[in-house]
């Protein structure tokens, strides 16, 4: 309406002034005006809006304006970039090496959960031996006086008298020339009565019989207990010594009820104790019970360990790894630093060379000895940023936050 008023009082005015050459005049200056006046914005040079992508470079589309579940909105793809394949994003050399980042390709790898636990270290109870005389006698000393000491293989124990072994030794010396069915006899009963092998070799050679017998250990071992007493008389049956070879223990594992599924025997085990920090233990696990504890809700899992040097004692506490393989197979795994896991999705980044990343969702498995298992997204040999990758994730947050922020036109006018 104002400008109807001003071209009316224009008008007027060169009419008064001039007749028509005023009104010609003002005639042409409008008609080179109106143009650039009135002339439309320009176009954009991106072209047209095509449709809205996902900021994180993920297979998803739409046709209208929206947010991630992130609360990011969808870029907008015009006409002129939907001509461009590049896609992710695209980080100079440079800045590549700056950042330092590392790629590994996916690959298939054996898998094991780990089962920890506490337990305790016990005897293992095949290497436990007892020194039980089968004939009567006493004892007339006692070379190994005390519990708990450390005995070799063939190491003298005690010295014992029997009479009835004594006996039998003089009829064989007796015999061995003149009868030999009465020297086998003879012999047969030492051997019953468990004389040493060293002691029948000597009477065959024709060494004199021996008023004392040397009772020995059977191998390499602790004693547990000592019943032996100096001068003291034994019988048939009667336990002399309990010995313990401890080159080999048991450790005694309380696994949970929910991961004793899992364990299975032969299975690895590594066990650690805070009596000897720095060291490990390797072992494996020989038996599974089919029972549990009411009051705890848990099974004593059996795990063998190798103890060369005796530093692993009975009832010592520890804690134990148990690795429980995840299949049969192999499985494809990435190191977990590889993973971008937001709690509610979890994305890898793919390094398609010369500085370009790609996004990829994946699905995760299994996770083992700093990797995890990839379920669903990634073939074998992708390669995946492991290191640095927080950082180019970063990069492209920001990207895509400053695309999504509208830009004003030159010139225009706030509201």
């Amino acid at each position: 309406m104002r400008t109807s008023s001003l071209l009316l009082a224009t008008v007027a005015l060169a009419a008064g002034l001039g007749g028509g050459y005023g009104i010609a005049h003002y005639a042409a200056s409008t008609s080179d005006v109106a143009p650039a006046a009135v002339a439309a914005a320009p176009a954009d040079p991106r072209g047209k809006i095509l449709y809205y992508r996902n900021p994180m470079g993920l297979p998803d589309t739409s046709p209208v304006p929206k947010k991630d579940n992130m609360g990011m909105d969808y870029i907008a793809v015009y006409q002129n970039e939907a001509a461009e394949p590049e896609s992710g994003l695209r980080i100079s050399t440079a800045k590549l090496q700056k950042l330092g980042v590392k790629s590994e390709p996916a690959a298939l790898r054996g898998m094991s959960r780990d089962v920890r636990a506490v337990g305790i270290i016990d005897t293992d109870e095949r290497r436990i031996s007892v020194i039980v005389p089968r004939f009567e006698g006493y004892i007339e000393s006692l070379p190994v006086n005390e519990t708990g000491r450390a005995v070799k293989k063939g190491e003298v124990l005690a010295r014992v008298y029997s009479p009835a072994v004594a006996l039998a030794e003089q009829e064989y010396a007796l015999a061995r020339k003149s009868s030999p069915d009465l020297a086998e006899d003879a012999l047969g009963r030492l051997r019953n009565w468990g004389v040493p092998a060293g002691e029948l070799a000597w009477l065959k050679a024709g060494g004199k019989p021996s008023q004392s017998l040397a009772i020995t250990a059977p191998t390499d071992a602790v004693v547990l207990e000592k019943r032996a007493l100096d001068g003291m008389r034994f019988m048939p049956g009667d336990t002399l010594y309990r010995l313990a070879d401890l080159s080999s223990v048991w450790l005694f594992a309380e696994v949970f009820e929910q991961d004793l599924r899992r364990i299975r025997v032969d299975d690895a085990a590594t066990a650690t104790f805070a009596a000897m920090p720095g060291r490990s233990f390797a072992g494996k696990v020989s038996f599974v019970p089919p029972t549990l504890e009411s009051a705890t809700r848990t099974a004593k899992v059996r795990i063998e360990l190798a103890n060369p040097d005796g530093v692993l004692r009975p009832s010592l506490y520890g804690s134990v790894e148990i690795a429980s393989p995840v299949g049969q197979a192999a499985v494809l795994a990435v190191p977990d630093s590889a993973v971008l896991d937001t709690g509610a999705r979890q994305t890898v980044l793919i390094d398609r060379g010369e500085g370009r990343f790609e996004p990829r969702a994946v699905k995760l498995g299994a996770r083992s000895d700093g990797y995890v298992e990839i379920t669903e997204g990634l073939d074998a040999g992708d390669a995946v940023v492991t290191r640095a990758n927080f950082l180019i994730d970063a990069e492209s947050n920001l990207r895509a936050a400053l695309q999504s922020f509208e830009t004003p036109e030159i010139g225009a006018q706030p509201k």
